[in-house]
Protein backbone atom coordinates (compact mmCIF):
# COMPACT_ATOMS: atom_id res chain seq x y z
CA UNK A 1 0.00 0.00 0.00
CA UNK A 2 1.33 3.45 -0.92
CA UNK A 3 0.83 6.31 1.51
CA UNK A 4 1.23 9.89 0.35
CA UNK A 5 1.75 12.62 2.91
CA UNK A 6 1.47 16.34 2.16
CA UNK A 7 3.65 18.44 4.43
CA UNK A 8 2.59 21.98 5.28
CA UNK A 9 6.20 23.04 5.84
CA UNK A 10 6.54 23.77 2.12
CA UNK A 11 3.17 24.83 0.66
CA UNK A 12 2.33 23.08 -2.61
CA UNK A 13 0.46 25.10 -5.29
CA UNK A 14 -3.06 23.72 -5.66
CA UNK A 15 -3.43 25.08 -9.22
CA UNK A 16 -0.73 24.76 -11.85
CA UNK A 17 0.31 27.92 -13.80
CA UNK A 18 -1.54 26.93 -16.97
CA UNK A 19 -4.78 26.37 -15.09
CA UNK A 20 -4.26 29.64 -13.19
CA UNK A 21 -4.28 31.53 -16.48
CA UNK A 22 -7.51 29.87 -17.56
CA UNK A 23 -9.10 30.56 -14.20
CA UNK A 24 -8.03 34.21 -14.28
CA UNK A 25 -9.61 34.64 -17.71
CA UNK A 26 -12.83 32.91 -16.61
CA UNK A 27 -13.11 35.16 -13.53
CA UNK A 28 -12.56 38.25 -15.67
CA UNK A 29 -15.36 37.11 -18.01
CA UNK A 30 -17.73 36.61 -15.07
CA UNK A 31 -16.97 40.05 -13.67
CA UNK A 32 -17.45 41.65 -17.07
CA UNK A 33 -20.80 39.91 -17.54
CA UNK A 34 -21.94 40.92 -14.05
CA UNK A 35 -20.83 44.55 -14.29
CA UNK A 36 -24.45 45.60 -14.73
CA UNK A 37 -25.23 44.17 -11.27
CA UNK A 38 -22.72 46.49 -9.61
CA UNK A 39 -24.05 49.40 -11.67
CA UNK A 40 -27.55 48.59 -10.42
CA UNK A 41 -26.40 48.41 -6.79
CA UNK A 42 -24.72 51.80 -7.16
CA UNK A 43 -27.90 53.27 -8.60
CA UNK A 44 -29.96 51.87 -5.71
CA UNK A 45 -27.62 53.22 -3.05
CA UNK A 46 -26.76 56.58 -4.65
CA UNK A 47 -29.76 58.50 -3.16
CA UNK A 48 -28.56 57.64 0.36
CA UNK A 49 -25.59 59.94 -0.12
CA UNK A 50 -27.98 62.88 0.23
CA UNK A 51 -29.56 61.39 3.37
CA UNK A 52 -26.40 61.07 5.45
CA UNK A 53 -26.66 62.76 8.83
CA UNK A 54 -24.01 63.70 11.37
CA UNK A 55 -24.21 62.28 14.91
CA UNK A 56 -23.59 64.35 18.02
CA UNK A 57 -22.89 62.51 21.31
CA UNK A 58 -25.61 62.72 23.95
CA UNK A 59 -25.39 61.86 27.63
CA UNK A 60 -27.71 58.93 28.35
CA UNK A 61 -27.30 55.81 30.45
CA UNK A 62 -26.79 52.77 28.21
CA UNK A 63 -27.28 49.17 29.27
CA UNK A 64 -27.03 46.02 27.21
CA UNK A 65 -28.61 42.60 27.74
CA UNK A 66 -26.75 39.61 26.34
CA UNK A 67 -27.11 35.84 26.52
CA UNK A 68 -24.28 33.32 26.36
CA UNK A 69 -23.61 31.97 22.91
CA UNK A 70 -24.29 28.22 22.82
CA UNK A 71 -21.40 27.81 20.40
CA UNK A 72 -19.00 28.92 23.12
CA UNK A 73 -19.65 25.83 25.25
CA UNK A 74 -16.50 24.01 24.17
CA UNK A 75 -16.64 21.19 26.67
CA UNK A 76 -14.14 18.35 26.21
CA UNK A 77 -16.59 15.74 27.43
CA UNK A 78 -20.34 16.19 27.31
CA UNK A 79 -22.27 13.11 26.12
CA UNK A 80 -25.58 14.83 26.90
CA UNK A 81 -24.91 18.10 24.95
CA UNK A 82 -25.73 20.20 28.01
CA UNK A 83 -25.92 23.93 27.36
CA UNK A 84 -26.16 26.86 29.72
CA UNK A 85 -28.79 29.52 29.20
CA UNK A 86 -27.35 32.57 30.92
CA UNK A 87 -28.42 36.16 30.41
CA UNK A 88 -26.66 39.14 31.99
CA UNK A 89 -26.45 42.88 31.43
CA UNK A 90 -23.55 45.29 31.11
CA UNK A 91 -23.71 46.01 34.86
CA UNK A 92 -23.05 42.31 35.56
CA UNK A 93 -26.59 41.65 36.76
CA UNK A 94 -27.61 38.06 36.10
CA UNK A 95 -31.22 37.50 35.05
CA UNK A 96 -31.19 33.83 34.10
CA UNK A 97 -28.97 30.80 34.63
CA UNK A 98 -30.18 27.31 33.79
CA UNK A 99 -28.84 24.15 32.20
CA UNK A 100 -30.75 22.28 29.50
CA UNK A 101 -29.99 19.69 26.85
CA UNK A 102 -31.70 18.83 23.55
CA UNK A 103 -33.38 15.89 25.28
CA UNK A 104 -34.77 17.92 28.18
CA UNK A 105 -38.53 17.20 28.23
CA UNK A 106 -40.47 20.22 26.99
CA UNK A 107 -43.15 19.51 29.58
CA UNK A 108 -40.52 19.91 32.31
CA UNK A 109 -39.44 23.26 30.88
CA UNK A 110 -43.08 24.38 30.85
CA UNK A 111 -43.36 23.55 34.55
CA UNK A 112 -40.29 25.67 35.37
CA UNK A 113 -41.98 28.79 34.10
CA UNK A 114 -45.00 28.67 36.43
CA UNK A 115 -45.70 27.88 40.05
CA UNK A 116 -48.35 25.52 41.31
CA UNK A 117 -50.78 28.41 41.55
CA UNK A 118 -50.18 29.26 37.90
CA UNK A 119 -48.26 32.46 38.65
CA UNK A 120 -45.11 33.02 36.58
CA UNK A 121 -41.84 31.92 38.18
CA UNK A 122 -39.57 33.36 35.48
CA UNK A 123 -39.34 36.23 33.04
CA UNK A 124 -40.25 33.76 30.29
CA UNK A 125 -43.32 32.70 32.23
CA UNK A 126 -44.33 36.35 32.63
CA UNK A 127 -44.00 36.92 28.89
CA UNK A 128 -46.01 33.77 28.14
CA UNK A 129 -48.80 34.90 30.45
CA UNK A 130 -48.84 38.33 28.79
CA UNK A 131 -49.14 36.68 25.37
CA UNK A 132 -51.84 34.31 26.58
CA UNK A 133 -49.98 31.04 25.97
CA UNK A 134 -49.32 28.29 28.48
CA UNK A 135 -46.82 26.03 26.73
CA UNK A 136 -43.57 26.55 24.84
CA UNK A 137 -44.88 24.84 21.66
CA UNK A 138 -47.72 27.38 21.66
CA UNK A 139 -45.17 30.19 22.04
CA UNK A 140 -42.89 28.98 19.25
CA UNK A 141 -43.57 26.63 16.35
CA UNK A 142 -39.86 25.72 16.48
CA UNK A 143 -40.23 23.99 19.85
CA UNK A 144 -42.17 20.75 19.61
CA UNK A 145 -43.31 18.33 22.31
CA UNK A 146 -40.76 15.58 22.96
CA UNK A 147 -41.55 12.49 20.91
CA UNK A 148 -39.32 9.52 21.69
CA UNK A 149 -40.02 7.90 18.31
CA UNK A 150 -38.47 10.77 16.34
CA UNK A 151 -34.87 12.07 16.28
CA UNK A 152 -34.46 15.21 18.39
CA UNK A 153 -32.94 18.27 16.74
CA UNK A 154 -30.68 20.27 19.09
CA UNK A 155 -31.54 23.54 17.31
CA UNK A 156 -34.55 24.18 19.53
CA UNK A 157 -32.19 24.99 22.42
CA UNK A 158 -31.03 28.10 20.56
CA UNK A 159 -34.67 29.05 19.98
CA UNK A 160 -35.36 28.67 23.70
CA UNK A 161 -32.34 30.88 24.48
CA UNK A 162 -33.66 33.60 22.16
CA UNK A 163 -37.11 33.45 23.76
CA UNK A 164 -35.53 33.88 27.20
CA UNK A 165 -33.58 36.92 26.00
CA UNK A 166 -36.71 38.60 24.63
CA UNK A 167 -38.55 37.80 27.85
CA UNK A 168 -35.84 39.44 29.94
CA UNK A 169 -35.84 42.59 27.80
CA UNK A 170 -39.62 42.70 28.31
CA UNK A 171 -39.20 42.27 32.07
CA UNK A 172 -36.47 44.93 32.33
CA UNK A 173 -38.79 47.49 30.74
CA UNK A 174 -40.99 47.18 33.82
CA UNK A 175 -38.31 48.12 36.37
CA UNK A 176 -37.75 51.64 37.75
CA UNK A 177 -35.11 53.72 35.97
CA UNK A 178 -33.24 56.56 37.65
CA UNK A 179 -32.34 58.32 34.40
CA UNK A 180 -33.21 58.28 30.72
CA UNK A 181 -31.87 54.95 29.51
CA UNK A 182 -30.94 53.32 26.22
CA UNK A 183 -31.40 49.53 26.17
CA UNK A 184 -29.10 47.93 23.60
CA UNK A 185 -29.91 44.42 22.35
CA UNK A 186 -27.35 42.12 20.80
CA UNK A 187 -28.69 41.76 17.26
CA UNK A 188 -31.42 43.32 15.20
CA UNK A 189 -34.93 43.82 16.60
CA UNK A 190 -36.36 41.00 14.50
CA UNK A 191 -37.37 37.43 15.22
CA UNK A 192 -38.87 34.44 13.47
CA UNK A 193 -39.10 32.14 16.48
CA UNK A 194 -42.50 33.32 17.71
CA UNK A 195 -45.69 31.63 16.56
CA UNK A 196 -48.31 33.58 14.62
CA UNK A 197 -48.53 37.25 15.56
CA UNK A 198 -47.08 36.79 19.05
CA UNK A 199 -43.92 38.77 18.28
CA UNK A 200 -45.93 41.80 17.20
CA UNK A 201 -48.04 41.52 20.35
CA UNK A 202 -44.86 41.40 22.41
CA UNK A 203 -43.57 44.55 20.67
CA UNK A 204 -46.85 46.29 21.46
CA UNK A 205 -46.40 45.28 25.10
CA UNK A 206 -42.89 46.72 25.08
CA UNK A 207 -44.18 50.00 23.67
CA UNK A 208 -46.85 50.15 26.37
CA UNK A 209 -44.22 49.70 29.10
CA UNK A 210 -41.97 52.34 27.55
CA UNK A 211 -44.86 54.80 27.45
CA UNK A 212 -45.76 53.91 31.04
CA UNK A 213 -42.21 54.83 32.10
CA UNK A 214 -42.72 58.32 30.71
CA UNK A 215 -46.17 58.84 32.21
CA UNK A 216 -45.21 57.44 35.61
CA UNK A 217 -41.59 58.52 36.08
CA UNK A 218 -40.89 61.01 33.27
CA UNK A 219 -38.10 58.75 32.03
CA UNK A 220 -37.31 58.23 28.37
CA UNK A 221 -36.50 54.60 27.64
CA UNK A 222 -35.13 53.83 24.20
CA UNK A 223 -34.76 50.41 22.58
CA UNK A 224 -32.26 49.52 19.89
CA UNK A 225 -30.38 46.52 18.52
CA UNK A 226 -26.84 46.41 17.17
CA UNK A 227 -25.69 43.69 14.78
CA UNK A 228 -22.16 42.76 13.77
CA UNK A 229 -23.23 42.00 10.21
CA UNK A 230 -26.22 42.24 7.92
CA UNK A 231 -27.16 41.05 4.44
CA UNK A 232 -27.98 44.66 3.60
CA UNK A 233 -24.48 45.85 4.48
CA UNK A 234 -22.87 42.87 2.75
CA UNK A 235 -24.82 43.52 -0.45
CA UNK A 236 -24.18 47.26 -0.64
CA UNK A 237 -20.78 47.72 1.03
CA UNK A 238 -18.79 48.12 -2.21
CA UNK A 239 -21.48 50.26 -3.83
CA UNK A 240 -21.51 52.53 -0.76
CA UNK A 241 -17.74 52.97 -0.94
CA UNK A 242 -17.90 53.79 -4.66
CA UNK A 243 -20.74 56.29 -4.14
CA UNK A 244 -19.16 57.87 -1.05
CA UNK A 245 -22.01 56.90 1.30
CA UNK A 246 -20.86 57.28 4.94
CA UNK A 247 -17.36 58.20 3.72
CA UNK A 248 -17.25 61.14 6.13
CA UNK A 249 -14.67 62.62 8.48
CA UNK A 250 -17.18 62.58 11.34
CA UNK A 251 -19.63 60.09 12.91
CA UNK A 252 -22.66 59.70 10.65
CA UNK A 253 -25.67 57.55 9.85
CA UNK A 254 -28.11 56.90 7.06
CA UNK A 255 -31.62 55.44 7.20
CA UNK A 256 -32.16 52.42 4.96
CA UNK A 257 -35.42 52.43 2.98
CA UNK A 258 -37.52 49.30 3.28
CA UNK A 259 -37.35 48.56 -0.44
CA UNK A 260 -33.54 48.56 -0.29
CA UNK A 261 -33.70 46.17 2.65
CA UNK A 262 -36.08 43.82 0.88
CA UNK A 263 -33.75 43.45 -2.10
CA UNK A 264 -31.03 42.11 0.22
CA UNK A 265 -33.08 39.28 1.74
CA UNK A 266 -34.19 36.05 0.14
CA UNK A 267 -37.31 36.21 2.31
CA UNK A 268 -38.48 39.81 2.04
CA UNK A 269 -40.79 39.49 5.06
CA UNK A 270 -37.69 39.78 7.29
CA UNK A 271 -37.45 43.39 6.07
CA UNK A 272 -41.15 44.23 5.86
CA UNK A 273 -42.11 46.56 8.68
CA UNK A 274 -45.49 47.98 9.54
CA UNK A 275 -44.94 50.77 7.02
CA UNK A 276 -44.65 48.32 4.10
CA UNK A 277 -47.43 46.10 5.41
CA UNK A 278 -49.72 49.11 5.57
CA UNK A 279 -48.99 49.84 1.92
CA UNK A 280 -50.87 46.74 0.84
CA UNK A 281 -48.24 44.06 1.45
CA UNK A 282 -48.38 41.02 3.70
CA UNK A 283 -48.76 41.69 7.41
CA UNK A 284 -45.62 42.31 9.48
CA UNK A 285 -44.86 39.39 11.80
CA UNK A 286 -41.11 39.45 12.27
CA UNK A 287 -39.80 43.03 12.23
CA UNK A 288 -39.64 45.37 15.21
CA UNK A 289 -36.88 47.72 14.09
CA UNK A 290 -36.08 50.33 11.46
CA UNK A 291 -32.60 49.79 10.04
CA UNK A 292 -29.87 52.41 9.98
CA UNK A 293 -26.27 52.02 8.86
CA UNK A 294 -24.05 53.86 11.30
CA UNK A 295 -20.38 54.87 11.46
CA UNK A 296 -19.31 55.95 14.94
CA UNK A 297 -15.71 56.76 14.06
CA UNK A 298 -14.34 60.04 12.74
CA UNK A 299 -12.45 58.58 9.78
CA UNK A 300 -13.68 57.59 6.34
CA UNK A 301 -12.65 53.95 6.67
CA UNK A 302 -14.02 53.34 10.16
CA UNK A 303 -16.39 50.35 10.47
CA UNK A 304 -20.08 50.63 9.63
CA UNK A 305 -22.63 48.83 11.81
CA UNK A 306 -26.23 47.78 11.04
CA UNK A 307 -28.50 49.11 13.79
CA UNK A 308 -32.23 48.64 14.35
CA UNK A 309 -34.17 51.31 16.19
CA UNK A 310 -37.51 50.31 17.71
CA UNK A 311 -40.02 51.30 15.00
CA UNK A 312 -42.15 53.64 17.18
CA UNK A 313 -38.94 55.50 18.11
CA UNK A 314 -37.42 55.73 14.62
CA UNK A 315 -38.23 59.44 14.54
CA UNK A 316 -35.84 59.91 17.48
CA UNK A 317 -32.92 58.28 15.69
CA UNK A 318 -30.68 61.33 16.20
CA UNK A 319 -31.09 61.15 19.99
CA UNK A 320 -30.70 57.38 20.17
CA UNK A 321 -27.64 57.22 17.93
CA UNK A 322 -26.14 60.17 19.80
CA UNK A 323 -26.42 58.14 23.02
CA UNK A 324 -24.82 55.17 21.29
CA UNK A 325 -22.02 57.39 19.99
CA UNK A 326 -21.22 58.52 23.53
CA UNK A 327 -21.03 54.86 24.56
CA UNK A 328 -18.67 53.95 21.70
CA UNK A 329 -16.09 56.64 22.46
CA UNK A 330 -14.43 54.37 25.02
CA UNK A 331 -15.16 51.17 23.12
CA UNK A 332 -12.67 48.45 23.99
CA UNK A 333 -11.32 46.08 22.77
CA UNK A 334 -13.37 46.76 19.59
CA UNK A 335 -13.10 50.46 18.71
CA UNK A 336 -16.17 52.40 17.61
CA UNK A 337 -18.50 49.68 18.91
CA UNK A 338 -20.85 50.14 21.90
CA UNK A 339 -18.95 49.62 25.13
CA UNK A 340 -22.08 48.46 26.97
CA UNK A 341 -22.43 45.56 24.53
CA UNK A 342 -18.78 44.62 24.96
CA UNK A 343 -19.10 44.73 28.76
CA UNK A 344 -22.21 42.54 28.63
CA UNK A 345 -20.41 39.99 26.46
CA UNK A 346 -17.51 39.96 28.90
CA UNK A 347 -19.92 39.28 31.74
CA UNK A 348 -21.82 36.58 29.84
CA UNK A 349 -18.76 34.75 28.53
CA UNK A 350 -17.82 31.52 30.26
CA UNK A 351 -14.07 31.73 30.78
CA UNK A 352 -11.71 28.78 31.17
CA UNK A 353 -12.23 28.49 34.94
CA UNK A 354 -16.01 28.45 34.47
CA UNK A 355 -15.65 25.69 31.87
CA UNK A 356 -13.46 23.65 34.21
CA UNK A 357 -16.11 23.84 36.92
CA UNK A 358 -18.88 22.96 34.46
CA UNK A 359 -16.82 20.05 33.13
CA UNK A 360 -16.35 18.74 36.68
CA UNK A 361 -20.11 18.97 37.27
CA UNK A 362 -20.72 16.86 34.15
CA UNK A 363 -18.18 14.24 35.22
CA UNK A 364 -19.79 14.09 38.68
CA UNK A 365 -23.26 13.73 37.18
CA UNK A 366 -22.20 10.99 34.79
CA UNK A 367 -20.27 9.19 37.56
CA UNK A 368 -23.36 9.20 39.80
CA UNK A 369 -25.52 7.80 36.99
CA UNK A 370 -23.04 5.00 36.20
CA UNK A 371 -23.07 3.68 39.77
CA UNK A 372 -21.12 0.36 39.64
CA UNK A 373 -19.44 1.28 36.35
CA UNK A 374 -18.09 4.60 37.67
CA UNK A 375 -14.52 3.26 37.68
CA UNK A 376 -14.64 3.07 33.86
CA UNK A 377 -15.20 6.84 33.77
CA UNK A 378 -12.09 7.40 35.89
CA UNK A 379 -10.01 5.44 33.37
CA UNK A 380 -11.73 7.30 30.54
CA UNK A 381 -10.68 10.68 32.00
CA UNK A 382 -7.02 9.66 31.85
CA UNK A 383 -7.18 8.85 28.15
CA UNK A 384 -6.08 11.45 25.63
CA UNK A 385 -9.15 12.61 23.71
CA UNK A 386 -7.03 13.76 20.75
CA UNK A 387 -3.74 11.82 20.46
CA UNK A 388 -3.02 13.49 17.13
CA UNK A 389 -2.13 16.68 19.00
CA UNK A 390 1.11 14.99 20.11
CA UNK A 391 2.59 15.70 16.70
CA UNK A 392 2.87 19.35 17.73
CA UNK A 393 4.80 18.54 20.91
Amino acid sequence: MLCYVLSYDEPTPLIDPATQGQLKEAIADCIGADQTILDQLREEIRPLGLSTRRIQPRATTSISIVGTDGGNNQLHFDPFLIQLVRVVDSSDNEYCLEAISPTTPIEKLNERQFGRDGAPNTALGEMMRFLGVHTLPALSHMIRPTASANPISPSWVQVYRELVEWAIVFAVLKKDFGTDTLIVCDGLLRSKVFAGDLFQRLLQGMLARIEEQWHRCRRRIYLTGVAKRSKVLSRYRLAMALEGVLQTDYPAYVEIPRDVEERAYVWSEFARGDDRAGAGGEGNKFVGGKMFLVKFGGHRRDPIWPIDIFVPQAGEAHTILGALLADTINGFPVPHYPRCLQKAHESAALVEFDFDILQDFIYEGVRASLKGDAAILDVFQLQDADPSQQRYG
